[in-house]
């Protein structure tokens, strides 16, 4: 609601005469902006209907597809469950894609669940803003990509059982290259992870295509396995509420990207017509290509195998098609090529996501990390996202850190969006009450809700003790991920309480002004 409507005249002058002297002190942050304005970006320069899609489709295709598939069947325990959830996933982020597409369309701003979470939840002043910021920083990170780079790259160099310090050695490395490129040469970056985009769906493909020619008999191999018969039959793995909600939380992990358009919404060329079909284009695309490659991956590799692969289950795929091979060696170089390109994707996005945030002064040292200088990008907020995402590829002790890390990511996330989907019903039926016309675009209440309920089942299943035997000695005990997720949403609050220490509520509101 606006100043005028708020207060009195008297007040109103007040309110100028401070307004005066904070955009005195912003300006400097205004000035550094204002030759990389999403508004005063040429029109040649903001993403089309391919780079968006890519852009979404570059983030999706990542470490998930080639390492996720080993824990979501040892999850659910049978092959129909398996391949359930990869289908679910894909209509899950069908319907995010519609709740997101109305909050982008009439919120066009890059930045995304930050505008969102800002224009729904108004009270206590800002703190949905101030916990936003905390999950995006914290949580905002390319670190299971760059580990599962690290992994792939080390089996295509023949060290299958490479240890923690080697794996996140080359993570590091990975990470530390991609950052710089978009820092330092942000146009290549770009056209880079463009191309990287199109491989993987190339890739992909002709994983699918080996795989299914094997299921049909055209390719021989070596004891294939029968793993289509009584494909819901539990095979002695998972099963139960708890283990489907962490598969399930896994699956969305390998489905996260269709919002990045979101994210970056200022730098789309035309986004009325262009992130719709982007983002349809990219899900649809996903989805088909997901089944069908853990299709082939059934058609090829023994069940226990499967179950016990961890993040390397392409690399047995493409070993027991091609035996020991230059082509099983160089295989895993083209699935590590897809895993930068993810990481190439997430450091794009986020790197502008803490740009955004500092420009907002949400961040300490606003003022450098709102700064595009030396080569006209957000190096400081890349550098931001490079240290946070290097801590948790250091932090954590050996084993265990992919799956901790995607859980970690994609359950606050979780929270998150069903915060923000519930936002966009009180907002659909409060139309007249909030300012919130139909065009231009409208989520269908079935999606919407559709999105809300799966996002509370995410939430829900993880709290209710499993039952004895699925969490095994030696693993994370089942409320690790619930536990930290409310730590850091508690630091959250206590950011917020940081935020608003010493500063002016007329400040804070120009600044986000």
């Amino acid at each position: 609601m606006s100043a005028s409507s708020q207060y009195t005249e008297t007040t109103h002058l007040l309110v100028d005469s401070k307004k005066s002297d904070i955009e005195t002190q912003v300006v400097s942050i205004d000035s550094k902006l204002e030759s990389y304005d999403d508004d005063n970006l040429h029109a040649d320069e903001k993403l089309g209907v391919v780079s968006a899609s890519l852009l979404m489709l570059n983030k999706m295709i990542g470490t998930g597809i080639f390492s996720v598939p080993s824990s979501v069947y040892a999850l659910t325990g049978s092959v129909g469950g398996s391949m359930f959830l990869w289908m679910l996933g894909g209509i899950a982020a069908y319907a995010g894609l519609n709740v997101y597409l109305e909050f982008g369309l009439k919120i066009p701003k890059s930045g995304g669940d930050k505008n969102y979470l800002e224009r729904v939840y108004r009270h206590p002043r800002h703190f949905a803003l101030a916990i936003f910021t905390v999950v995006s920083v914290v949580l905002g990170v390319s670190s299971s990509n760059c580990y599962a780079f690290g992994i792939y790259v080390l089996f295509a160099l023949g060290i299958e059982n490479p240890t923690e310090s080697q794996a996140r050695s080359v993570a590091i490395l990975g990470l530390t290259l991609c950052c710089c490129l978009h820092g330092v040469f942000p146009n290549a970056g770009r056209r880079i992870f463009n191309l990287l985009g199109i491989f993987k769906v190339v890739v992909l493909i002709g994983v699918t295509i080996t795989g299914l020619g094997v299921l049909a008999g055209l390719v021989d191999i070596p004891d294939r396995p029968h793993n289509f018969t009584n494909i819901f039959q539990n095979d002695g793995y998972g099963g139960g509420a708890y283990s489907y909600s962490v598969a399930l939380l896994r699956v969305f992990y390998s489905y996260r990207g269709w919002e990045n358009a979101n994210f970056v919404m200022g730098q789309i060329r035309n986004p009325e017509r262009t992130v719709p079909i982007a983002g349809t284009l990219a899900i649809v695309l996903a989805t088909l290509l997901y089944s069908l490659c853990n299709i082939a991956y059934f058609a090829v590799i023994p069940k226990d195998l499967i179950a016990n692969s961890g993040t390397i289950v392409a690399g047995h795929f493409f070993r027991i098609v091609f035996g020991e091979s230059a082509a099983a060696r160089l295989l895993p170089c083209l699935v590590a090529l897809s895993n930068i390109g993810n990481v190439l994707v997430v450091s794009y996005a986020y790197g502008y996501m803490n740009l955004e945030l500092a420009k907002n002064e949400l961040l300490p040292f606003s003022n450098f990390f709102s700064s595009l200088k030396p080569f006209n990008s957000p190096f400081a907020g890349l550098g931001l996202h490079w240290v946070i995402s290097a801590l948790t590829l250091i932090i954590p002790p050996p084993g265990q850190i992919y799956e901790f890390v995607i859980d970690l990511s994609s359950y606050p996330l979780a929270i998150i969006t069903a915060f923000v989907t519930v936002g966009l019903l009180y907002l659909q039926f409060n139309r007249e009450k909030e300012d919130w016309p139909l065009r231009p675009f409208h989520s269908p209440l079935v999606l919407t809700l559709i999105y809300l309920f799966i996002n509370i089942f995410l939430i829900l299943a993880p709290l209710v003790p499993p039952p004895p035997g699925v969490i095994q000695e030696g693993q994370l005990p089942y409320y690790s991920v619930p536990l930290a997720s409310v730590i850091i949403f508690i630091l959250g609050g206590v950011y917020w309480s940081y935020w608003f220490q010493g500063r002016d509520e007329k400040e804070i509101e120009v600044l986000l002004e």
